[in-house]
């Protein structure tokens, strides 16, 4: 039956491909989100009947019992709802007669829909009285065995929870990715034992095809979709590489999904080698993936948007999003994108959000996520880190990386360069690639075998068209005793993850060190005087390998890739008095889940886990420890969990020292200095104090929505998109309650206010800070004492002392009585003071 199952899922696949196909011959058009005036069925309190998800065409498996999740295959008609059916009379009218194709109805968050039209018909829609909105859609991109102990999560927040073996129970966390691998043990439910039932709040489906099979989805993964309708209008979609279901044929999802909720003490076993137990943040919570991004092209914000929506509306507890959008949204303000203000409906559902700050820093005002209701993470190191060397005949010593075994101890190996062992048919100029250890064919075998084969690595390599897979292909088939990698020259500022290796073998990843190994390999070749050819390799080198973790007191410290504040308020640059990044976790060479499939690393093609970087690892972190703060705190709103996780992060790493940052692409330990809240926000995330804060910054949807109606022009568009009016009260940015005080010009003095909730036992809390250069501050009242429970309003009074665009930091910290320390960042950009003199 199952085949029949996917014959039913290509046919209808293959008819929307068709019809798309059809209308882009005749429509020259493009994809666009729109919003309808009237409210979606969320903000109407009108949730659909369970019922009509239930049953799909007889492909589905009726969920019997809550230990079970649901099988469905596509298209769900449930999607067949009556808002659906509103927005399909309306486009019968406005376009009657005329050709055009509608991919989603939005109908959860916001009420809309996604239709490919030409640029004509969506101005026909635009002028229509029922339409709020209409915005071209756009594309969007992606942005660990040791990272538990890292955070302390064994000895702290994990005990809090009553062991790994029921931290995050209860709670469903959705990723919005590339999509998950099924049949990885990370998110199998059979690690656990006794009662593991699938939250009852939730209801999504589990999407069945022939790579995504009937019981793909059990009691740990409990809902899985995936969304294409933007791409395949787009004529870009590719189903047998992109996979038209929830499975993951990238493997950046799964890599995610295993952070934030995979189980507990899964063996990480690549290339042989033995690397740990993996885990995720929360092992014991449910997974639900909603599959909107793919290999070969990344994604659309049409697609996202209605992954968002979905998930919401099958009851997820947490979305993470390790995506931005490609480009900074236009507009009178960043906030207002399809996304972000789907993502806020989210936040009013009571749904915690996480997105990645983005991989485009280091410079000033490259972040990627810009909204306050979503708590935006940064990528910092943790503390281990697999170091590799060679030592030379000469005594010196190269470092480099690699994770691959050495050779044996005390014993040295001759060095051949490739360039050096060409067979007596091949030469140079036959294959200028030939040093890149590509092809044995061209090699000779007797002068490789036993030695070690010298490769280079050049901009090839960076690019895909070369590869260390291959190469180590190659040593293996000359019967090489490893092989040494030098970087190429021309590879400038290129940093590399370490690469796992089966057999002995190291990449030397700076240029100036690769001129070392060179430069003893030159000298130490023996020519014959008359014919220039080489009678001796004289250079020897041993390997000591990469396999074995070494632990740095340097650590935490800011990626350079991890995108950067201020937060751009448009696109004309203007700063938003709102803090980005929020807080950093740790992103560098994190160990996760691979999809068996998986073709985003080709280095870990095959291998079921995959040491990755960047701030889609990040934010996954963050998933995961919100998913225990929910846990512990199930009535904490959305912005009281972002506040808990915020106040209290480090600041200090495992050194005692401040957390440093790296500024520059090239050489980036060479170039570091002390971070600041635009580098890492609050700190770094500190899970056991989160859980428990003493003091909280609340915030609500409707401070949100007096804010976006302060922004000037801003009404029509707060209209378009939440569907409500704004009133005579709005706010400024700097007055919303963050956990955070961001003022972009002080023109002489100002005064903000905080509100603070406490969620712990009566106590009396002092407070200090450390004023910003060119600031004086003043808090009323200094000190105060708050029963459990209660609210104390705060007055902080900000005076600029010096004429200065410099941004300046400082911090406010309120100190408790029993134990609690509370850390609000504060960042003034521009100062004016006026010097007033007696005449």
């Amino acid at each position: 039956m199952g085949s029949i199952y996917w014959v039913h899922v290509v046919l209808v696949l293959c008819l929307v491909m068709f019809i798309s196909s059809s209308c882009q011959d005749d429509i020259d058009g493009a994809v666009y989100i729109v919003t309808l005036k009237a409210l979606s069925s969320r903000h109407n309190a009108q949730r659909r009947t369970k019922s009509n998800r239930l049953f799909t065409h007889g492909t589905s498996e009726i969920l019997k019992t809550p230990h079970k999740a649901r099988n469905i295959s596509r298209p769900d008609r449930g999607h067949g709802s009556y808002i659906a059916k509103v927005h399909d009379s309306l486009l019968r009218r406005v376009l009657k007669g005329e050709r055009y194709l509608k991919l989603y109805s939005y109908h959860y968050l916001i009420n809309g829909f996604a239709l490919l039209v030409t640029p004509q018909q969506a101005e026909k829609l635009a002028r229509r009285r029922e339409v709020a909105n209409v915005v071209l859609d756009f594309s969007v991109r992606t942005a660990t065995t040791h990272t538990p102990e890292f955070l302390g999560l064994p000895r702290g927040a994990w005990v809090q929870e009553g062991g790994y073996d029921s931290a995050g129970e209860g709670i469903v966390i959705g990723f919005i990715d590339t999509g998950i691998d099924p049949t990885h043990p990370s998110f199998s439910d059979e690690t656990s034992g006794g009662q593991y039932p699938i939250p009852s709040h939730y209801s999504g489906i589990c999407e069945v095809t022939r790579d995504f099979p009937s019981g793909s989805c059990n009691r740990k993964l409990v809902g899985a979709r995936h969304f294409a309708a933007s791409a395949i209008t787009r004529g870009i979609f590719n189903a047998s590489q992109d996979y038209a279901s929830p499975f993951d044929g990238d493997g950046h999802g799964t890599h995610t999904a295993s952070i934030a909720a995979g189980n507990h003490g899964i063996p990480v076993v690549v290339a042989g080698h033995h690397f740990g137990n993996a885990s995720g943040m929360a092992p014991r919570s449910h997974i639900a993936v909603y599959k909107a991004l793919y290999k070969s092209f990344g994604g659309f914000a049409a697609d996202v948007v209605a992954a968002i929506d979905q998930a919401a509306q099958d009851g997820v507890d947490i979305v993470s999003l390790s995506i931005t959008p490609n480009r900074r949204p236009p507009g009178i303000a960043t906030f207002f994108n399809p996304i972000d203000m789907a993502l806020l409906s989210a936040v009013k559902a009571g749904i915690f959000v996480v997105q990645a700050s983005g991989n485009t820093g280091p410079s000033p005002k490259s972040i990627s996520s810009f909204s306050p209701w979503i708590l935006t993470v940064g990528a910092a190191t943790h503390d281990r880190i697999y170091s590799n060397s060679i030592l030379l005949g000469n005594n010196l010593t190269v470092a480099g990386v690699g994770l691959a075994p050495g050779t044996d101890k005390g014993e040295f190996y001759t060095l051949i360069s490739a360039i050096h062992a060409l067979n007596d048919e091949t030469t140079a100029a036959d294959d200028i690639y030939m040093s890149e250890c590509q092809d044995p064919s061209g090699l000779n075998q007797d002068v490789v075998e036993g030695n070690l084969l010298i490769c280079s690595y050049s901009i090839r390599f960076v690019l895909g068209l070369s590869t260390i897979k291959q190469a180590l292909t190659t040593a293996k088939n000359l019967s090489a005793a490893g092989v040494v990698f030098y970087m190429d020259p021309f590879v400038i500022g290129f940093q590399l993850n370490p690469t796992p290796m089966k057999i002995p073998g190291i990449i030397i990843p700076s240029p100036d060190d690769s001129k070392i190994l060179l430069q003893y390999y030159n000298s130490s070749l023996e020519r014959d005087e008359t014919t220039k050819k080489i009678v001796k390799f004289g250079a020897v080198a041993s390997l000591s390998g990469g396999l074995k973790a070494n632990y740095s007191n340097s650590a935490p410290k800011i990626m350079y890739y991890s995108a950067r504040g201020p937060d751009p308020e448009d696109s004309f640059l203007d700063d938003a008095e709102i803090l980005k990044p929020n807080l950093v976790a740790p992103g560098n060479s994190i160990w996760a889940a691979w999809s068996c499939l998986g073709t985003d690393s080709v280095e870990f093609q095959g291998e079921k886990f995959a040491m990755m970087s960047g701030t889609s690892m990040a934010a996954p972190h963050i998933a995961g420890l919100a998913a225990l703060m929910k846990q512990k705190f199930p009535t904490f709103s959305p912005s009281a969990i972002g506040s808990a996780l915020s106040t209290t992060a480090s600041l200090r790493d495992k050194k005692g020292g401040p957390i440093m940052a790296q500024r520059a692409y090239t050489n980036p330990d060479l170039n570091q200095s002390p971070a600041t809240p635009f580098d890492m926000g609050s700190g770094f995330v500190n899970a056991t104090a989160a859980l428990d804060p003493g003091l909280i910054f609340d915030c609500s949807f409707d401070d949100y929505l007096m804010f976006l109606c302060g922004i000037n022009g801003s009404a029509p568009v707060v209209l378009n998109y939440t569907g409500q009016s704004c009133g005579e009260s709005t706010m400024n940015a700097i007055d919303l309650n963050l956990p955070s005080i961001t003022i972009a010009k002080l023109n002489q003095s100002r005064t903000v206010q905080r509100t603070v909730t406490n969620v712990g036992p009566m106590e009396t809390y002092s407070v200090g800070w450390s004023a910003p250069y060119g600031v004086s501050i003043s808090v009323n009242p200094p000190h105060f004492t708050v029963a459990s429970g209660e609210k104390k309003v705060l007055n902080l009074f900000f005076k600029a002392t010096v004429n200065n665009s410099v941004p300046s930091f400082g911090r406010i910290a309120f100190f408790g009585n029993q134990g609690h320390v509370v850390n609000i960042p504060l960042s003034v950009m521009v100062k004016v003071s006026y010097n007033v003199t007696n005449g």
